[in-house]
């Protein structure tokens, strides 16, 4: 067959993509800010600029980005270990504690297995669960918005492999308690993972969710996700950990992808943890800016369950919803709107908060009144 005769035969076929992956659900960040006079709240990112000494450690790694990073990123684990008295080897680091669930999931999960989480929550859960070849298990809050740990424990079956607990929750601000944490660990197979996501644990107060390092240390299969993007100011950086034996810790480098995690990366990382005095001080303003909005909000006729993340949640219907989107797009607030459950207000500086205060006074329910 001549090349001429190659090129006039029909295509009758292209590559195509997974079924798996065609049917994911997009994950849909929290919209951009589009101009000066626009309140970003959408993303829960921390409205501080980056630590001095993380800007100055960026600026003194970014001379050497024609070198690869560490990709064991042993500097940013053995200053992780010695500030939560666990060795390195129990250390992983990823990019942003997504990236790290996403080689527990890859690391632990084969097809057909289930990974279990309460729902509402991180929206990135059943997504990564599904890209893996594994089933969602959602299980729906309670009437407190939290999580229903009871009902999860029941949907626990010989396929689970997993279970995922955002404490607090996202999007509901909602920790679990260390005694409910802890009887819900005794009930559950030793062999299932118990990842205790805490994204947001720096801005809950003291005891109000579980203290995860000592259950990690009662418990060997519970695994502890943290991350630099929300109280730390790295989010534009991509860096995250886990807390777990050191045998999943290693599987877990294995599932990375190669040098994932930048230089600049962890540099930054460590340079925030040696600032935890500056950096509690921001975590502190934002927390009496929460209680003070909650305060207003609850005195508008507002009804908030309390929160624990540096963001408060609206539990609204469709009707509800679309009325606070379109006030607070003409407002020029960006905020995060879930379908069918509610919106999500990120906590930033006075200036911010009082226009959303300000809008939500003139949008406060019927029902509620």
């Amino acid at each position: 067959m001549s090349p001429d005769q190659l090129l006039a035969e029909p295509v009758t076929s292209l590559p195509t993509l997974r079924s798996a992956v065609t049917g994911l659900p997009a994950y849909v960040p929290g919209r951009r800010s589009a101009g000066a006079d626009m309140a970003a709240l959408a993303s829960n990112e921390s409205h501080y600029e980056p630590l001095p000494a993380a800007t100055a450690a960026v600026a003194e790694a970014a001379g050497r980005m024609n070198r690869y990073p560490d990709m064991a990123a042993v500097e940013l684990r053995e200053r992780l270990a010695r500030q939560l008295g666990v060795t390195a080897a129990e250390v992983a680091v990823g990019p942003g504690s997504v990236g790290v669930l996403q080689q527990i999931i890859t690391g632990l999960c084969d097809a057909g297995d289930e990974v279990v989480f309460g729902w509402r929550s991180f929206e990135a859960y059943p997504i990564l669960v599904e890209l893996a070849g594994a089933r969602p298990v959602r299980v729906p809050l309670d009437d407190a918005e939290g999580h229903d740990l009871d009902a999860m424990a029941a949907a626990v079956t010989g396929r689970t492999k997993v279970i995922l607990l955002c404490t607090p929750n996202n999007p509901t601000g909602v920790p679990i308690s260390h005694d409910r944490l802890e009887a819900f660990l005794q009930s559950v197979r030793s062999d299932v993972l118990v990842v205790i996501d805490e994204a947001y644990v720096e801005y809950a107060d003291a005891g109000s969710g579980p203290d995860s390092l000592a259950l990690y240390r009662r418990y060997p299969n519970v695994c502890i996700l943290r991350t630099f993007s929300k109280a730390y100011g790295l989010a534009g950086l991509r860096v995250g950990y886990a807390i777990t034996t050191a045998a999943i810790a290693e599987g877990l480098r294995r599932t990375a992808v190669p040098f994932a995690v930048s230089a600049l990366a962890q540099k930054a990382a460590v340079a925030s943890l040696d600032a935890g005095e500056e950096m509690a001080a921001r975590v502190s303003a934002v927390k009496q800016e929460r209680v003070r909005m909650a305060g207003e909000l609850e005195a508008q006729g507002w009804k908030l369950q309390p929160s624990q993340g540096n963001f408060l949640w609206i539990r609204a219907d469709d009707q509800l919803l679309a009325r606070l989107v379109d006030a607070f797009d003409a407002a020029g607030i960006l905020v995060r709107a879930y379908q069918g459950d509610g919106v999500r207000i990120t906590v930033a500086d006075p200036d911010s908060n009082n226009r959303v205060l300000r809008l939500l006074a003139a949008h406060v329910p019927l029902a509620s009144l």
